[in-house]
């Protein structure tokens, strides 16, 4: 299967997204934190909890589209 047509399904299109979204706020975290332009403390804790608390919730999500029936 090439790469194209990895993309040509919807759900893993949406889970590439969903990876895509993880590393930006990962990378974007990881890069305060060595050039010191945030203060990392205990205030960034609940937003990255409830930040990949939504992202499972978004691939839960994407999953269950796999259960669905075809509409044909």
């Amino acid at each position: 299967m090439g790469f194209r047509e990895h993309f040509e399904s919807d759900i893993l299109f949406y889970y590439a997204i969903g990876v895509f979204i993880i590393l930006v706020y990962s990378t974007a975290i990881i890069a305060a934190a060595v050039l010191e332009l945030a203060v990392i403390d205990s205030r960034l804790i609940p937003l990255t909890v409830g930040f990949f608390l939504f992202m499972f919730v978004y691939f839960i999500s994407i999953s269950v589209q796999f259960l669905e029936p075809n509409g044909s």
